[in-house]
């Protein structure tokens, strides 16, 4: 069997257009506050992955997977897949349904609010993700993210989901799965993860995430305590390796626990902590494709992460990978 190495990557679920605006602070109900500066860029779990790695320009072979709409968001997802080298051939378009889109409004030094329109996310169907056609063109890592914001295949019926049994298929053709999350609160938070926990290789959440996974208690980022037993609870649900991310470190679950810190950035070099997250996850996935132990795919995955916090956009800072790893 080939390495990793001679294969392609394939990144499916969100795309969705970020419409950034940073303002002053959050106003109170009916008032009016000033936006001072304002940016556009795709955003979403796939989106983001997918054009980090294409920006560590690093020769990879990547594949965009998901569904956007006739409108002129979509023109611009599709135009930044060219401007990247990232094949769209799987970025499907939607007769129906228009770009998912979010108004992110940043107050720096604070916090970040999403304004999400799930557009074409919520009609993103099993059969608009063909694994097996993926995997005749040499994908070996087939990424799926964020579940719980994939509106239809999220549904649950009969204790599966329609993620769950794409992820399935995935490995049935010799793919490695990986599975990023998203801070969703609603009532089914819990079953469609726990439905796609068997089907996953590599499973990526935060604190947060883990903790509504399995209805815990919210688990504070620098208790190591807590945040590894959820790690063993998730592994022991079906979940391969566990890759749980915090601001204060992250933790790197396979049987036993490696920790790694994260990289200091300077608060005023801090633009938008908006990718910071799916930059993580490119930098690890990177290394995953790579053959790297883990304690180099955390470091990478710090380095990323920290390079996404100095851009506007989620994807503008990332920089090639010599200069990362430089």
């Amino acid at each position: 069997m080939s390495s990793l190495k001679d294969k392609a990557i394939a990144c499916a679920g969100n795309w969705i257009v970020d419409i950034v605006q940073t303002i002053d602070t959050w106003p109170q109900k009916s008032d009016l506050v000033h936006i001072r500066h304002e940016v556009m860029g795709v955003g979403g779990g796939a989106a983001n992955v997918v054009l980090d790695l294409a920006a560590f320009d690093a020769g990879l072979r990547l594949y965009a997977v998901g569904l956007v709409g006739g409108d002129a968001h979509a023109g611009l997802c599709r135009s930044a897949c060219d401007a990247a080298g990232v094949d769209r051939r799987w970025l499907k378009t939607s007769a129906t349904a228009m770009t998912a889109h979010t108004q992110v409004m940043n107050v720096p030094g604070d916090s970040r609010t999403f304004f999400y329109h799930p557009g074409c996310n919520d009609a993103l169907t099993e059969a608009d993700i063909p694994v097996e056609e993926m995997a005749a063109e040499g994908v070996g890592i087939f990424y799926l993210g964020y579940i719980n914001l994939l509106g239809a295949l999220d549904a649950l019926e009969g204790g599966t989901t329609g993620a769950a049994r794409i992820l399935s298929r995935a490995r049935a053709c010799g793919m490695v799965t990986v599975v990023d999350l998203v801070s969703a609160d609603t009532s089914t938070f819990a079953a469609t993860v726990m439905a796609a926990l068997p089907t996953v290789d590599y499973l990526f959440l935060n604190e947060v995430e883990a903790a509504r996974t399995l209805g815990r208690p919210p688990i504070p980022a620098g208790d190591r305590a807590g945040l590894e037993a959820a790690a063993r609870a998730l592994q022991a649900a079906g979940a391969g390796r566990v890759v749980l991310h915090t601001g204060q470190g992250a933790l790197w679950f396979d049987g036993a626990p490696l920790w790694a810190e994260p990289c200091a950035v300077a608060p005023g070099d801090i633009v938008s902590p908006v990718g910071a997250g799916d930059a993580f996850c490119a930098g690890a996935l990177y290394g995953i494709h790579q053959g790297w132990d883990a304690g180099r795919c955390l470091s990478l995955a710090h380095r990323a992460a920290a390079a996404s916090l100095k851009g506007a956009t989620a994807t503008e800072g990332i920089p090639p990978l010599r200069v990362l790893l430089g």
